[in-house]
């Protein structure tokens, strides 16, 4: 993974559920399904999937997202492990793997869906959603965010993660030998809230690295209390692609 990391905010990841936040596995789950969740976060979509499947393993490489997930979600058919995708270990194969808005932050992508594969049941598989950052829009769009989210685009990419990784999954998912791979699209248009929780949390991190400067990311804070209207467009894509029995 990226030797740079970013904390996610857990007022996000707390909100999060199954249902409304990763709609093409929650059509895919059945009851007796093994699930592996990679970057499970505080554990909300995880628990939504032991509640439908059964059994729900996530993992995370923050180990204090580990603790508030096992703490929030004390179920004893979920388990939670401080890891990432390439260190995990474990005998188990999984009959869905998981990763949801994961691939966009690691710097070797495609050798995250092999390790995903590896770790999937032949004929299970392998499920992910993703941004495609550079289409993601914000309507009506002030100067000061514009300025901002292109800022946020370029340090992205100076990290070498990719802007749109949404797109690119496929690709992915065939380069790791996955079959009948299918992509859906999943984006999310909602009232915005989530630019002011970036603007917080990874906005100091991108002006301590020289990405933005501290009143540039200030005056786009500042731009979200001058319309009391605003709609987001994420743009998501859910690629699923199954794992040979060869």
């Amino acid at each position: 993974m990226s030797g740079q990391t970013h904390t996610a905010d857990t007022r996000v990841l707390n909100q999060r559920t199954l249902e409304k936040d990763h709609r093409r596995l929650a059509a895919l789950l059945r009851p007796g399904v093994s699930v592996l969740d990679i970057g499970c976060g505080t554990g909300a979509i995880t628990a939504g999937i032991a509640r439908v499947a059964g059994r729900g393993v996530g993992i995370d490489r923050d180990s204090n997202l580990i603790a508030q997930a096992r703490a929030l979600h004390p179920a004893g058919n979920l388990s939670f492990v401080a890891d990432d995708v390439f260190r995990f270990e474990t005998d188990e194969r999984f009959d869905i793997v998981n990763a949801a808005r994961l691939l966009q932050w690691i710097d070797e992508p495609g050798a995250a869906v092999r390790r995903m594969a590896q770790l999937t049941t032949a004929g299970g598989m392998v499920v992910a959603l993703d941004y495609n950052h550079a289409e993601n829009r914000l309507e009506p769009q002030p100067r000061e965010f514009a300025r901002f989210y292109q800022a946020f685009l370029d340090w992205r990419a100076a990290h070498g993660w990719d802007n749109r990784m949404g797109d690119y999954l496929p690709q992915l998912f065939e380069a790791a030998g996955l079959k009948d791979i299918s992509s859906t699209v999943e984006d999310e248009v909602t009232a915005t809230s989530l630019w002011p929780h970036v603007l917080e949390t990874l906005g100091p991190q991108m002006v301590a690295e020289g990405a933005l400067r501290e009143d540039e990311r200030l005056a786009a804070l500042a731009s979200f209390g001058l319309t009391d209207l605003r709609t987001q467009t994420l743009v998501l894509r859910a690629v699923t692609g199954i794992r040979s029995r060869g």
